[in-house]
């Protein structure tokens, strides 16, 4: 069964974006071309966006309770970034749309060569996509999971929450903090707020699986195409005992180079559509790290501190990923000077110039950024969870 649904998933005419495009387009990031698809579409992301800003509204209704108001935070700040996110990929529609024909294009052609170390590149850079994509399907499907059914088990599990719900000194728990225009405090206002929350939290979740795992991806992409680039490189002029012709060369020289101008062009490119989304969520993660920090130690139920763990999990891990597949692409980038050096430059004077020109083009660094200030790397994720500890140790302080 699982077999055939990830088989559904695979896309021939896509062999490396395939789940990621078709997680878009249900999602509704890739809008459909049929106008009526279309409108449902944006109509849904209206509704998320809607649902977000009652998250907001309801922060003047529980701003006195210490507890409910980081809970509040915590999950309004990540459905801000997910509003984001979606936003500025359907504005930069074209964009997303140039990068993603860009990885196939390229990825295909790559797959047609001859070589079988760079087939094996290409597979594995296939198959490592494939298991990040499903795994963060399923973590975030877990949290969405667990953010869903935290309502229930403690009402199941807690005879004090059930006799306080009873007695009316206590609430009912939402699955997510929102405000709503009827009472809440009744069963059946409860149920219709838990239904438009848990449909939110599902669509958001869908968002995010959509979104980051095609950025991530694209990360995968652009590493593996460095690394093609620079066995490429090192064949230019062939091996010592089987030289290339004059006219081979050329054609290998022009080849090299333009695919690092392409690089380079939608590296660009992908990196102003992402770069402002990472530079908000790297403030948000901080505090939504924080919150959920104090959450666990200050927490008394152990099935709350689980889930909270759960969710601490989530955050680091998302943040992760982009600054570790980051930190590989510039590691790979820089490494690809290496390329022409391993050839044997050595036989062939008549081209010298050509290997300067291309050596030279391949001091263009391939970095990813979090707007104007940092760079998408591991030492940029430490910086974040010191910040976050920092925040920690401020916030419960100031219970003191």
């Amino acid at each position: 069964m699982l077999g055939y649904i990830l088989n559904k998933l695979e896309n021939p005419k896509r062999p490396l974006l395939g789940p990621n495009v078709k997680a878009l387009e249900f999602w509704g990031l890739l809008l459909p071309k049929n106008t009526v698809m279309k409108y449902i579409y944006v109509f849904l992301h209206i509704s998320i966006i809607f649902f977000t800003a009652t998250e907001y509204i309801d922060i003047w209704f529980i701003k006195s309770d210490i507890n409910l108001l980081l809970e509040n935070l915590k999950i309004t700040m990540l459905a801000s970034v997910s509003v984001i996110k979606v936003s500025t990929f359907l504005i930069w529609q074209k964009k997303w749309r140039m990068i993603v024909e860009y990885v196939t294009e390229s990825d295909i052609s790559q797959r047609k060569t001859d070589d079988k170390i760079n087939k094996s590149i290409i597979k594995k850079m296939t198959t490592y996509s494939r298991k990040i994509t499903y795994l963060y399907w399923f973590l975030m499907y877990t949290t969405v999971a667990v953010v869903m059914v935290q309502p229930i088990i403690k009402y199941v599990f807690s005879q004090s929450y059930r006799d306080n719900v009873k007695s009316g000194e206590e609430s009912y728990i939402q699955v997510v903090s929102s405000w709503v225009p009827f009472d809440k405090n009744t069963i059946t206002g409860y149920l219709a707020a838990c239904a438009f929350q848990s449909y939110a939290a599902i669509y958001g979740g869908g968002w995010i699986t959509s979104f980051d795992t095609n950025a991530i991806v694209t990360m995968v992409f652009f590493k593996g195409e460095l690394e093609l680039l620079r066995r490429d490189s090192a064949a230019i002029f062939g091996t010592e005992k089987n030289p290339v012709s004059y006219d081979e060369a050329r054609k290998r020289f022009k080849d090299c180079h333009r695919r690092h101008v392409n690089v380079v062009k939608y590296s660009s490119l992908f990196d102003s559509c992402l770069s402002p989304i990472m530079l908000f969520y790297m403030f948000v993660c901080s505090v939504m790290l924080c919150v959920t920090a104090y959450q666990i130690t200050s927490g008394t139920s152990v099935m709350q501190k689980v889930l909270q763990v759960e969710y601490l999990m989530f955050g680091v891990s998302q943040l992760f990923m982009y600054c570790w597949h980051s930190n590989d692409v510039m590691h790979t980038s820089r490494d690809l000077i290496y390329g022409p050096y391993e050839s044997t430059w050595w036989s062939n004077t008549v081209l010298r110039k050509d290997l300067y020109l291309l050596m030279a083009q391949y001091r263009k660094e391939v970095v990813f950024s979090a707007g104007p200030f940092t760079k998408l790397t591991l030492p940029t994720f430490i910086s974040i969870l010191k910040g976050a500890y920092s925040y920690y140790t401020l916030l419960t302080q100031s219970q003191m």
